[in-house]
């Protein structure tokens, strides 16, 4: 389904950015998804956007 791919896609790309910069960025998905922390939103974006178009 679209939603679970994009969850997927999300969750995938903060913790990418946590591990590229963990002073600035924390992420904890042990049971919901908490996020503490400095988000680059265009590179979110962009993850998002290649998600709905079916993007790797």
């Amino acid at each position: 389904m679209l939603e679970e791919k994009l969850k997927e896609a999300i969750v995938a790309e903060l913790k990418r950015q946590a591990a590229n910069d963990p002073q600035s960025l924390s992420i904890d998905d042990s049971e919901d998804l908490i996020v503490k922390g400095k988000i680059d939103l265009d590179d979110l974006t962009m993850v998002i956007a290649g998600a709905v178009a079916g993007g790797p």
